[in-house]
């Protein structure tokens, strides 16, 4: 192995790796002694990788958006770009916009090899019918999830019958063929998954439901089966 693909395990070590980790650890992962990984570790520091940390202690790699990107293999470049494809194809607009500027993203930063690789993946995801659109700002839905804030909107059912909800949302998800956010119902009092091209009127409140959502989002889908 050269000494640059070793550099790069390491920080993928270092990446994946339960912080601190010892040097022992490091050493046994990238199959080197542990006199080589101090070197090693000197090296990347040198390089800009900002690594906390000294030996008896453990490493810690603090990630810099400055960095150089991590090296793919090629399994791994296939399935980046079997999932960047599918959000472009199911995916709602700034999804599937966002999904696009990663890839181009990626092929500008990879080495050519690999760039060439991910233009011309063998892998591709295609869908003869996309799912229909929000009729609301996904991108609102997801903000609202993740600030943890309850939602209005007006909705209608399978049968056209029109209500007004408000909500605690927890996540969107594509299920078959259509986007739906899963969300504890105030009016209901219970679970239950809206279609967003059903919803309109789409509001955002200031009422918090901080810190439950990641909670509520996981006994939902242990009730779903998810």
């Amino acid at each position: 192995m050269s000494r640059t693909a070793r550099l790069f395990q390491l920080m993928q070590a270092l990446r994946s790796m339960t912080p601190p980790v010892t040097a022992q650890q490091l050493a046994d992962e990238t199959g080197v002694s542990e006199r080589t990984l101090y070197r090693d570790i000197d090296a990347l520091r040198g390089l800009g990788a900002n690594i906390e940390g000294a030996a008896g202690f453990g490493y810690t790699l603090i990630e810099d958006a400055a960095l150089p990107p991590m090296m793919f293999n090629d399994e791994e470049i296939e399935a980046l770009v079997l999932g960047l494809q599918e959000v472009q194809q199911v995916g709602d607009p700034a999804l599937a916009d966002a999904a696009h500027a990663a890839l181009t993203k990626l092929r500008a930063r990879l080495p050519d090899r690999q760039a060439h690789r991910l233009k011309h993946a063998i892998l591709s995801a295609r869908r003869f019918e996309r799912p229909p659109a929000p009729t609301v700002d996904a991108r609102l839905l997801r903000r609202a999830a993740w600030d943890e804030v309850q939602v209005r909107f007006q909705y209608s059912d399978k049968f056209g019958q029109p209500s007004e909800r408000e909500v605690k949302p927890l996540g969107v998800v594509f299920f078959q063929a259509s986007h739906c956010l899963l969300a504890w119902c105030l009016l209901r009092q219970d679970f239950r998954a809206f279609r967003l091209d059903r919803m309109s009127a789409l509001e955002v409140t200031t009422t918090s439901f901080r810190p439950k959502r990641v909670a509520m989002l996981r006994d939902y889908l242990k009730m779903i089966g998810g």
